[in-house]
């Protein structure tokens, strides 16, 4: 399995050099040479299989000529250590629960992947690797908790200072070890394109190797095919057919779904639910690709105004807008319908979203309103204690704090303040 750069113009490459560059040498997103559906008996008989199993079969076509087969087994142990329930909304929708890993969002199980993949290509090698990411919330505690410690790596995270939740905040300065966070006066996309700066440095580049943990990079980003199948795994028995709505940001898990259904996972669509930064929304509503400046909503790990995944989404499709249509809706959602959906989730079944997944809900529930007889499971993306204030402010109510959140909240958090490129790049050279 090779990987070539959506770009074009760059050479096609293995998966582990595709995981270590991060990103093409012409700046194109790595995407698989070929996606072989999996037989339909897989799907037939998925019931049998523990999670092990199905995520073994899943990504072995894109990793087998980098890992051994007992490499991945052990990768994979490491990080499907935790479960991922469809819990029952109501008779006809579920929510696929993707927190109950250790930082307690979505993120756990490709930062841990990728963490596992990195640190088996760098046993036996000299050559140190500095994770440069930047996060708009969830990304940064998951990258830091699931490189903290890989020997030969160097993780450095950037963030918009006054723009995640304390807790988020404290995901991610509180480890030390190899683990550095700089906080920018800015937004996500700040971040981001000062990431994207120092991946264009030559100057830079000559005197260290950097790759990227955002969803950009592919162990990131693969893996998170796996919950798409757990949850059909699991949703199989309703016996009809299944959609999935998706909290958007950057887009990398919707993506990654659509590769599932690629894979032969049966699925008759998917909804990427957006708040306020619609890029997506009205790209489906007009063709045009406009990307903007994000807003600041309380879904904040969706503040995304150039989601960089789309482009692989585009090419799943072949860039074909009317073949794009039959398999992807995308809606956009204010904060105050947020919380409203918070509230409504609440009161039907004391169910308690967090903002991102009550944006799912609301996608999911314009979809099915015209669309009756199927199964829905929007994703809870991460633990609603996460975004406290947010939960307080809509239901008046305060969730339990569970052991993985507990044992950050007393830890003195560490960040180093920048607000331009070159202090950033000052800060590597170091």
């Amino acid at each position: 399995m090779n990987y070539y750069s959506l770009n074009g113009n760059a050479p096609k490459v293995s998966f582990k050099a595709a995981v270590i560059n991060g990103i093409a040498p012409d700046r194109g997103l790595y995407f698989p040479s070929e996606i072989d559906p999996l037989p339909a008996t897989f799907f037939d008989t998925i019931e049998t299989l523990s999670n092990h199993e199905i995520a073994f079969r899943a990504i072995h076509q894109f990793v087998k000529e980098d890992l051994t087969d007992s490499a991945l087994k052990e990768i994979l142990s490491q990080v499907l250590d935790f479960d991922f329930p469809v819990v029952p909304i109501d008779d006809s929708t579920g929510t696929l629960e993707l927190f109950h890993g250790p930082t307690m969002a979505f993120k756990d199980v490709g930062a841990r992947f990728m963490a596992q993949c990195l640190g088996y290509f760098s046993k036996n090698t000299r050559n140190e690797v500095t994770v440069l990411v930047a996060t708009s919330g969830d990304t940064g505690g998951a990258v830091a908790n699931g490189f903290l410690g890989v020997e030969g790596v160097q993780v450095v995270i950037l963030y918009p200072d006054g723009k995640v939740s304390d807790i988020q905040e404290r995901q991610l300065t509180t480890l030390g070890q190899n683990i550095t966070a700089l906080k920018v006066a800015g937004t996500f996309d700040d971040c981001q394109k000062m990431v994207k700066t120092a991946f264009l440095d030559e100057a830079l580049l000559e005197h260290m190797k950097l790759t990227s943990a955002n969803s950009i990079n592919v162990a990131r980003w693969l893996p998170q095919l796996f919950y798409f199948l757990f949850a059909y795994k699991q949703a199989k028995k309703e016996g009809k057919e299944i959609v999935f709505s998706v909290p958007s940001g950057n887009f990398g898990n919707i993506c990654a779904g659509m590769v599932a259904y690629k894979l032969g996972m049966p699925v008759k669509h998917f909804v990427a639910a957006t708040n306020a930064n619609d890029t997506v929304p009205k790209f489906m509503k007009t063709g045009a690709y406009e990307p903007k400046p994000s807003t600041a909503t309380i879904s904040n790990a969706m503040d995304v105004g150039d989601p960089s995944n789309f482009v692989r989404i585009r090419h799943l499709f072949q860039n074909d807008h009317g073949l794009l249509e039959q398999m992807l809706s995308s809606y956009s959602f204010t904060d105050d319908q947020t919380r409203e959906a918070m509230k409504s989730i609440y009161k039907n079944g004391e169910y308690i979203a967090d903002p991102h997944g009550a944006v799912g809900y609301l996608g999911l529930k314009k979809y099915v309103s015209e669309h009756p007889n199927t199964y829905g499971i929007f994703l809870e993306t991460a633990h609603p204690v996460k975004f406290l204030d947010v939960v307080e402010d809509a239901l008046g109510i305060s969730p339990d704090i569970p052991p993985q959140i507990q044992k950050v909240l007393g830890k003195e958090k560490h960040a180093k303040p920048i607000v331009s490129y070159d202090e950033l790049k000052a800060h590597l050279l170091e």
